[in-house]
């Protein structure tokens, strides 16, 4: 890249060149580029992971599950034998919290039945202590 200042007017003096010099600003980029390139660490392909050893205990057992219908009227079964009265769910609920590895609760309500019966059956369950509770749904009492 250079620039002529001055003109060719006769006069006997050379004209003034004023031309920037790249040379050493490419040299310098060369220098930098090739210690780039020298300094960027070698790719693995593979990840060295040290992990644990196999486990020897026990395999896992399936969980203990209960199934609590709650049909379109309020009526609550309890894997499929119908209770009496809230009492009767209290006293089930109760005795899956005393057992030591708490069993599942899964609660299928139908999709007609009113809020409050399945609200009173998981507010029971929640004041008892039960962990291990969920929704879920059935092909029955799903659209």
């Amino acid at each position: 890249m250079g620039m002529n200042v001055g003109s060719s007017s006769g006069s006997d003096e050379p004209e003034v060149m004023m031309d920037v010099n790249t040379t050493p600003l490419i040299d310098v980029m060369l220098v930098l580029i090739v210690m780039l390139i020298i300094t960027i660490p070698i790719q693995l392909h593979s990840v060295n992971l040290d992990m644990p050893p196999p486990s020897t205990s026990k395999p896992l057992t399936e969980p203990v599950v209960h199934e609590v219908y709650i049909d379109f009227d309020g009526t609550v079964s309890w894997d499929g034998v119908a209770l009496a009265n809230m009492a009767e769910v209290t006293a089930k609920l109760a005795a899956v919290v005393a057992e030591p590895d708490q069993p599942e609760v899964h609660i299928k309500p139908n999709k007609l039945v009113d809020y409050g019966y399945v609200a009173a059956v998981m507010a029971s369950a929640q004041r008892l202590g039960v962990k291990k509770m969920g929704m879920v749904g059935n092909e029955q009492y799903v659209k």
